[in-house]
């Protein structure tokens, strides 16, 4: 029962936690200025066009109506339609949100990639050059803000190397693999690496300081505990004592950032995206943010907020497999 226990009261936690986004994401969305019928008609439209579109899109009705409506069709999987395109707002997010995980999932694994041997390199070598160049990295990476990267990549790399696009995106990380194993054929593979390498590192650099930073802190803690001074005093390996012993202990709050880094991950690609006209589920939000498309931004904000609090509850029960002692009581 602990195991089961455990996992429902994090579900029961994770519909509160959607609840709470829901409204904060409705209310920061309709209590915002401007009128999304004023601006999709024009200034001189008619009053009484402005009115049959309101009463169409229930724009008339008290704010607490509006939310309950929105919500009751949001749990039958109904998230509106866009009042620009018409478009199923699902549709348009089904649509854009494969881009916006593949970037950041492949920034994810750039930033562990690096940052846990950066880490761990700086503890084992405590004091020296290479723990002082190593924190000098983390420290540049964290102050340095996502589109400011981006920004400076484009300017400097795009620019100067031609292999590296500079905008858009290229096939689809998971189609290429699938070509590469039917075809034998890498170059959709390369392609989709190519556009994805500046964004992935603009994104990533930050979260990579901050593992950086954690793997060394977590590691040197475990380093000073009295079983590891015993390991070495039996003449176990260096390394072995890091990796083996050491590194599985300090490893446990480097996933909990890891696991919270990635909601991080899927906001600042929101900005990114934009730099990079990376067309994902960021650039739809920001679209439907300055034409005031009600429902794509609240459909939007709401399923990544969904797959923010998923990925934390993998990572929650992904601890008793890195830690054999860890039980959920």
């Amino acid at each position: 029962m602990g195991m089961t226990g455990y996992v429902l009261r994090r579900f029961l936690a994770l519909v509160v936690t959607l609840f709470g986004v829901s409204v904060i994401v409705f209310l920061l969305v309709h209590l915002s200025p401007g009128d999304p019928i004023r601006i999709m008609l024009g200034e001189q439209a008619r009053p009484e066009d402005v009115q049959r579109l309101n009463d169409i899109y229930g724009f008339d009705q008290p704010l607490a109506v509006q939310y309950v409506k929105w919500l009751g069709a949001a749990l039958q999987g109904d998230l509106g339609d866009s009042i620009r395109s018409g478009v199923p707002v699902i549709e348009l997010v089904g649509q854009r949100l494969p881009a916006t995980l593949e970037l950041a999932v492949v920034s994810l694994l750039l930033a562990v990639g690096v940052g846990i041997p950066l880490g761990v390199l700086a503890a084992v070598t405590r004091n020296s050059p290479i723990d002082l160049a190593s924190m000098v990295i983390a420290l540049v990476g964290v102050a340095a803000p996502n589109f400011w990267v981006g920004l400076i990549l484009l300017s400097t790399v795009a620019a100067n190397v031609g292999w590296i696009p500079v905008f858009g995106r290229g096939p689809g990380v998971m189609e290429s693999l699938g070509v590469l194993v039917t075809q034998f054929d890498a170059r959709p593979l390369w392609d989709a690496a190519r556009h994805l390498l500046l964004p992935a590192i603009a994104i990533g650099t930050s979260i990579m300081a901050i593992i950086t930073r954690m793997t060394r802190s977590a590691l040197l803690e475990v380093l000073g505990l009295d079983y590891v001074r015993t390991a070495k005093a039996k003449g176990v390996r260096r390394m072995r004592v890091v990796f083996r012993h050491a590194l599985r202990n300090a490893i446990l709050p480097v996933v909990t950032v890891i696991g919270v880094q990635f909601g991080f991950l899927l906001g600042g690609a929101i900005v990114t995206e934009v730099v990079f006209a990376w067309p994902g589920i960021g650039r739809l939000i920001v679209d439907g943010i300055s034409q005031r498309d009600f429902p794509v931004v609240q459909g939007s904000i709401l399923l990544l907020g969904v797959v923010f609090v998923l990925v934390n509850l993998v990572v929650d029960l992904s601890y008793s497999f890195i830690n054999p002692r860890i039980r959920y009581d």
